[in-house]
């Protein structure tokens, strides 16, 4: 019975850890002088977070969400569906070394800005596209790109990513950050199984996706 005991208190305590582990959550970094921040929503966040982490002059990125009316939601509320939230990517990077124009031209590069119900095989509101403007400086450069981008994109049919205003940033729980890091297989996986890279291609080309 002792032994029952003992073993069933170590499975309670792995559960707890396990648990916790999958709760923690670690603050944002908060941008140094000279830098800025950039929010974009990209359906999932690994993916928006390791495409922008090959971008040259970004400095680092967090996953996270955005939009939504619930305070510090989880990920396990936002995923299922009611907060209002959507999944997020904030960045922090150097305008000396990359402007929000070219964050702005790499983001519509590695999403499909056509679709209206999520993204890939992610679907729900939470896996929408948005830019979340950080001011009226990339508002006014976020719409005048969406504009460009419905005048002349390579398929005629209506822009459904908004251009809406950036709001509170709650960081996702740490083991969603670097997640591709973390779990390269399941993550390749996972990527070319939702076909996120093969619609991309669709859209824009080959050696668009990095």
């Amino acid at each position: 019975m002792h032994r029952l005991l003992a073993a069933a208190a170590t499975a309670l305590t792995l559960f707890v850890g396990i648990a916790f582990a999958e709760e923690a959550r670690s603050p944002a970094p908060k941008p140094a002088e000279g830098q800025a921040v950039a929010t974009f929503a990209g359906g999932c966040f690994w993916c928006v977070e390791s495409d922008f982490d090959k971008l040259d002059g970004v400095i680092a990125t967090t996953s996270g969400f955005m939009g939504g009316t619930v305070p510090n939601p989880t990920y396990k509320q936002v995923s299922a569906g009611g907060t209002g939230h959507l999944e997020v990517v904030q960045i922090i990077y150097d305008p000396k070394k990359v402007t929000y124009q070219k964050l702005l031209d790499y983001f519509w590069h590695h999403v499909d800005p056509y679709d209206a119900g999520g993204q890939f095989c992610d679907r729900g509101d939470s896996y929408e596209t948005a830019i979340f403007a950080h001011g009226d400086e990339q508002k006014r450069e976020a719409e005048a790109s969406k504009a460009a981008l419905e005048k002349s994109g390579p398929l005629k049919q209506p822009i459904a990513t908004a251009v809406r205003p950036a709001g509170p940033f709650t960081p996702a729980e740490d083991y969603h950050q670097d997640y591709y890091k973390k779990n390269p297989l399941r993550y390749s996986y996972y990527r070319h199984a939702c076909g996120r890279d093969a619609r991309v291609e669709q859209i824009w080309g080959k050696k668009q996706t990095n």
